[in-house]
């Protein structure tokens, strides 16, 4: 099984949207997945998928069972709160605890991929989620505006310390199509993550562009990439990326 920790240096970027949509667009192209939410704070995991009724899951010999949704297996923090208003106001002994009971104590069946979606930031939790998981890669989002790609440069550079590969930075929230003219328009600039991943010698996968589809997919707790746009179009590219550079860095883990 192969690890992707998505994660951002600031909230606000898409972040649970791409580790939700990535995710579910692996499933679709045949591999076994599975979705762990890691924001205590901020589950935003269930709500994106339809799941925020769900409180507590089932368990088998002594593991927790995950969420089985079109293929793919979802747990997220968010189960385990006693309400969708519930504020988690432990200390970081406690919060430790939880990631490590949600990182040891799930079975997840055999799977190709597991999809971390990390809270934003470079904290304390996000130290011990990286410690205990062991990831094998990460996925970096991005907005165009230089105030995001501030933050994001210390979310790279945190991945490089932690020893985790940069398989990709994703530029999202990339203009759009307006519906009237036809004409792309740039809301927060564009390029910005392309440039950033160049001066940091990491790769970029690639731009979403704002789409509508995407929008309504959080509405309706669905996974965008269940409709044919032109987003879901950009995010298959970016998944093959995906895909062939933690390839890229396996390979090169056998050689040396």
């Amino acid at each position: 099984m192969k690890k992707m920790v998505v994660m951002s240096g600031k909230g606000g970027v898409g972040k649970s949207t791409v580790a939700a949509n990535l995710a579910f667009m692996l499933s679709q192209k045949g591999y076994k997945t599975g979705l762990l939410d890691c924001d205590i704070h901020g589950p935003s995991i269930p709500k994106l998928l339809g799941l925020e009724n769900i409180r507590g899951l089932d368990s088998k010999e002594g593991k927790l069972l995950p969420v089985e949704i079109d293929g793919v297996k979802v747990f997220s923090m968010g189960f385990m709160l006693p309400t969708r208003d519930t504020p988690v106001i432990w200390r970081g002994p406690i919060k430790h605890k939880f990631i490590q009971e949600a990182l040891q104590n799930v079975d997840w069946g055999e799977l190709d991929y597991l999809v971390i979606d990390l809270p934003p930031g470079t904290g304390d939790e996000v130290i011990s989620i990286v410690q205990l998981a062991k990831p094998d890669g990460s996925v970096i989002v991005t907005t165009p505006q230089s105030v995001a790609l501030e933050d994001v440069r210390k979310a790279v550079n945190f991945s490089i310390h932690v020893e985790v590969p940069v398989i990709g930075v994703i530029e999202n929230m990339s203009g759009m199509i307006c519906p009237h003219c036809g004409k792309k328009i740039d809301i927060f600039g564009s390029g910005g993550g392309k440039k950033l991943a160049e001066e940091m010698s990491v790769p970029f996968v690639g731009s979403i562009p704002l789409d509508m589809s995407i929008f309504k997919s959080g509405e309706e707790g669905k996974p965008f990439v269940k409709w044919n746009s032109e987003s879901t179009q950009a995010f298959s590219k970016i998944v093959d990326e995906l895909i062939k550079n933690l390839k890229k860095v396996e390979e090169m883990s056998k050689k040396g």
